[in-house]
């Protein structure tokens, strides 16, 4: 089936969210059937597209996408309705924080270590882990599943814009943005720092850590890097295309 004979609205947004679905699970970032994506398709970020419950990111087609009102309860049952950790932790999240267009949520490993540290804090000690210089928030107050009023509790935390990254503690790491190419970007770019940044801890040795101002310099000029997220999503999906083309249907 072409994308053009698709029966459902959003097939563009559907087919890139398909994309980050399988791409999770190729760089293993995902965990079973536990994680989640959306992608808000109204103005008020509201009403938007995320995966069906307990399916595996490597299968998820365009079509499988499911569209989801966070304003009306009832989605929350029913044959066709989310995960109850998806419902509470993305509905809130869309509900209270409209610029948070698309929400990307993973217990990916080494983001999820640095999660599970007293200190979850990611200093800037290469130009990866200097990406996320002052651009994110940590939940030091797990409370259980994100079911709704822990979704709404961590949505609070994300209402400045600057912060793109909610490192979940005891949890994992969420993260937003304004499309699923730079979403995904950036989920990408996290699990690389939060690597770079727990193999170094592991060698015991000390860290060389860059100065506030050359890490924030160094994150301005990389948000001012032309096109890279659409880019790097046009070759993922350009992959997909020849290796696993059934995504868009």
């Amino acid at each position: 089936m072409r994308v053009d004979q698709l029966p459902n609205d959003f097939l563009t947004e559907r087919v890139s969210l398909a994309a980050a679905f399988r791409w999770a699970a190729r760089l293993n970032l995902h965990e079973a059937v536990a994680n989640h994506f959306s992608l808000a398709v109204n103005q008020d970020g509201t009403r938007f597209l995320m995966n069906p419950n307990q399916r595996h990111f490597s299968t998820i087609r365009a079509s499988d996408i499911i569209e989801v009102d966070a304003n009306d309860p009832s989605m929350a049952s029913g044959p066709d309705a989310p995960d109850i950790t998806a419902w509470g932790l993305h509905g809130g999240i869309h509900r209270h924080c409209p610029h948070a267009r698309c929400v990307m949520h993973v217990h990916s490993n080494y983001a999820t270590v640095l999660a599970s540290l007293a200190d979850s804090h990611l200093p800037p000690i290469d130009q990866n882990t200097a990406m996320f210089f002052n651009r994110y928030v940590i939940d030091d107050h797990y409370g259980g599943l994100a079911l709704e009023a822990e979704g709404s509790r961590c949505a609070q935390l994300l209402q400045d814009p600057t912060k793109k990254v909610m490192i979940m503690g005891n949890h994992g790491v969420l993260v937003i943005g304004a499309t699923v190419a730079e979403t995904f970007n950036r989920l990408y770019y996290f699990e690389r720092a939060a690597g770079t940044y727990i193999q170094a801890l592991q060698t015991g040795k000390a860290l060389r850590i860059l100065s506030d101002d050359v890490a924030e310099k160094t994150a301005m000029q990389l948000e001012a890097y032309p096109e890279q997220d659409e880019r790097h999503f046009a070759e993922l999906k350009a992959l997909l295309d020849d290796q696993e083309p059934d995504y868009v249907e």
